[in-house]
């Protein structure tokens, strides 16, 4: 089973790049396949792809769902201050 998940663009890399955060770990994922991705946006990453933006409530509330089923840690700040 694959499994994409929410995680918010914290730093815009060269070459079509971002770090993301996703549950407070920092990682490095491709942006070729999204436009228009800025800071503070949320994407659905899916092994180091960001497939599309995602609205920010949708991304918050399946980010809880999984922390609700151990998926993930409970949202924590993440280095820009917000709700991972």
């Amino acid at each position: 089973m694959c499994l994409a998940v929410p995680a918010r663009v914290i730093e815009l890399l060269e070459d079509d790049r971002a770090t993301v955060s996703l549950g407070g770990v920092k990682v490095a994922c491709s942006l070729a396949l999204v436009e228009g991705v800025a800071v503070g946006d949320y994407v659905i990453v899916h092994v180091g792809y960001a497939l599309s933006k995602l609205d920010p409530e949708e991304a918050e509330r399946t980010l809880a769902l999984l922390a609700e089923t151990g998926t993930l840690p409970p949202a924590s700040q993440d280095s820009t201050g917000a709700a991972a």
